[in-house]
């Protein structure tokens, strides 16, 4: 059964806020995966504290950062039950886990960070993770207004 909403909405908002583009369905995980072009994140996002703590607080610090994927968007495990699934479905060779960040382009991972990573990790460590992936593997420079 999934999470009562209002339960969950500070810690979607945890990310929202920073831009990253929710994902309710399976339908909506297809289409962006389908119709991105570039490099597209899915942070699959959880209730547990290694969700709270430092994988939330670490992709905010990591989009800051002037190269980002051409999309960024998220799915709740435990609450978006079906886009979750799906989201996983296309992290081929990675065992379903929460908090995970996945990085693909053209529907293929190329670079994955799974719960057991996220764990052993401060925020600032897996900022810094995500920030060495986007330079890797994404060409989209943003505009910073700060």
């Amino acid at each position: 059964m999934p999470y009562p909403e209002m339960f969950i909405a500070p810690m979607r908002k945890d990310l929202t806020q920073h831009g990253v583009e929710e994902l309710r369905t399976a339908t909506d995980v297809d289409q962006a995966v389908q119709s991105t072009r570039g490099a597209l994140m899915i942070v699959v996002n959880s209730v547990c504290g290694c969700a709270a703590g430092k994988a939330r607080p670490g992709v905010a610090l990591a989009l800051k950062h002037q190269i980002q994927p051409e999309r960024v968007t998220t799915v709740f495990a435990g609450a978006d039950i079906e886009a979750t699934e799906r989201a996983r479905a296309y992290f081929t060779g990675y065992q379903p886990s929460s908090p995970s960040i996945g990085l693909l382009q053209d529907g293929q991972v190329v670079f994955m960070l799974e719960r057991w990573q996220i764990e052993n990790q401060t925020a600032d460590q897996i900022a810094s993770m995500l920030v060495e992936a986007f330079d890797k593997y994404c060409s989209t420079s943003v505009a910073k207004t700060n």
